[in-house]
């Protein structure tokens, strides 16, 4: 008898889904991005500051990810946009069925742009496709410099790090330049953004990060 890992059974099921869910954005012209990161780096205040930014025309959606309570979703709603909480639970990871289910009564069609917001754990949602366009790993610098070195997948899954917090540079023993150098150890290739979402440092090269890969989707899908 065969034995198939169960872990290994359910990322293949999960990449399955993942698939799937990435045509479907693709027919639809969505663009999904998967924001990563420990508890506490700043994801939602991130979000906050993206939303409060589009106009009330814009065709945002919001899925934000947590083991317990709304909190992150009701702070995200008041923007206008529509906007899910996933609880998962118990889970310490968002999964491609919790999408699928998620969009189940959302018409993609009034949706350019799809912000995940993933559950606090830099380990788990490393290995789950979620069907997005690309993951964003945000570190914040009252962290430690070497998380690109201590949870390597993670960033080197991840097309952007954010630089969160750096209000608090004179105040904590964070290492930028030592923060850069180890993700690109990792990951060569990696964009990096530093900004604070207290004061709106940096903020305006996010919004350009995200209208460029907006602009980016729509010539690629174009061309197809």
């Amino acid at each position: 008898m065969n034995r198939v890992p169960l872990g290994q059974k359910v990322l293949k099921e999960n990449d399955r889904i993942a698939a799937e869910l990435r045509e479907r954005f693709a027919d639809h012209e969505i663009l999904c991005l998967n924001l990563v990161s420990s508890p506490g780096a700043g994801k939602t205040s991130l979000l906050e500051r993206t939303l409060q930014a589009f106009a009330p025309a814009q065709r945002v959606a919001v899925l934000t990810g947590d083991i317990q309570t709304d909190n992150d979703a009701v702070r995200l709603a008041r923007f206008g946009f529509p906007t899910k909480q996933i609880t998962t639970g118990g889970t310490c990871h968002l999964e491609a069925r919790m999408i699928e289910k998620a969009l189940a009564d959302w018409r993609l069609e009034d949706i350019d742009l799809l912000l995940v917001e993933n559950v606090g754990n830099l380990v788990c949602p490393s290995s789950y496709d979620l069907g997005e366009a690309a993951k964003i790993v945000v570190l914040s610098v009252a962290e430690g410099d070497d998380k690109p070195l201590k949870y390597p997948a993670m960033f080197f899954r991840s097309e952007l790090l954010v630089l969160n917090k750096i209000d608090l540079l004179p105040y904590v023993p964070f290492n930028l330049a030592n923060a850069r150098d180890f993700a690109r150890r990792v990951h060569p290739g990696i964009e990096i953004i530093e900004l604070s979402c207290l004061t709106g440092e940096g903020i305006p090269q996010w919004q350009r990060w995200i209208e460029g890969r907006l602009k980016s989707r729509r010539k690629s899908l174009a061309r197809t």
